[in-house]
């Protein structure tokens, strides 16, 4: 799947704005059937969608169903089932065990490149290493509102560090894709940063946004910087000329798993050049 570090979510009810989205230079948009459609919507937003996805490009275009314990839920997957045309990537909201997974992967197979389910309760989180390994994962997305929501906290850093924690080590075991929640104070651009600072430390590999403001300062922090390319580019050097053997360079020490941390630096930001290239 095409590396991303962002993406925005788009209301399912609000069709005039999906080719602003697309516009938007989001790496990917996100049409949400889920939250952002009130419940008497559900099916007019459902028709938008369909109408919508046999004109805009699959490849960056996700999809947000309802959570597959609802009526919607159901409904929106069989329509996907029977669609024509299909986003690139399915949302699946509420994931709470793999077998929810399992059911959306049976119905899509193989017509999507990939399924993202959204951990956001406890009951999820527990189950995460299941979750992440399941066939047709290739992320996951840490749902932070619902999460803080049943925790009864505020949906800030520090109450929700230790499930952010848990969150990551899940999708580093079955090394797939880690998206962080969206930052919710829209003007507060310096917020936005330091979040974005945080979870890339944490090893995070993308932010969902509500508003293309907030794109450029995602896609910034997220994407490997040019001190950091300029680093994994010096270190691997001097480890090759070592022959690979363990060495200090620059007063720190190189061995075998800190060069796979700046190998992949190197590969993010080569895929990064060939995807703004191409598009």
């Amino acid at each position: 799947m095409t590396i991303i570090t962002n993406f925005l979510f788009v209301p399912a009810n609000r069709p005039e704005r999906f080719e602003k989205a697309v516009s938007s230079g989001a790496d990917l948009i996100c049409i949400d059937l889920e939250d952002s459609v009130p419940a008497d919507q559900k099916d007019s937003a459902r028709k938008s969608v369909m109408v919508a996805l046999n004109g805009l490009e699959s490849k960056k275009t996700a999809v947000r169903i309802n959570g597959l314990k609802t009526v919607a839920g159901l409904a929106d997957l069989l329509t996907l089932a029977r669609a024509e045309h299909l986003p690139s990537i399915i949302f699946l909201p509420m994931v709470e065990c793999a077998r929810d997974v399992e059911i959306a992967h049976s119905i899509l197979g193989n017509r999507i490149d990939g399924l993202i389910p959204l951990i956001e309760t406890v009951r999820g989180l527990r189950a995460g290493d299941d979750i992440a390994a399941s066939d047709g994962v290739t992320g996951m997305m840490f749902g932070g509102g619902d999460f803080s929501a049943e925790l009864g906290t505020k949906l800030e850093w520090e109450p929700l560090l230790a499930a952010r924690g848990g969150f990551i080590m899940c999708c580093a075991s079955a090394q797939v894709m880690a998206i962080d929640v969206p930052y919710i104070d829209m003007g507060n651009e310096e917020g936005l940063a330091e979040e974005c600072a945080r979870i890339k430390a944490m090893g995070f590999h993308a932010k969902a946004a509500i508003h293309p403001k907030q794109l450029p300062a995602i896609q910034s922090i997220m994407s490997p910087s040019e001190a950091e390319i300029a680093e994994a580019k010096d270190a691997i050097a001097a480890y090759n000329a070592a022959d690979g053997r363990a060495i200090s360079h620059n007063e720190r020490m190189l061995e075998a798993p800190i060069m796979e941390r700046y190998r992949r630096i190197l590969s993010g930001a080569d895929t990064t050049e060939m995807q703004r290239k191409k598009d």
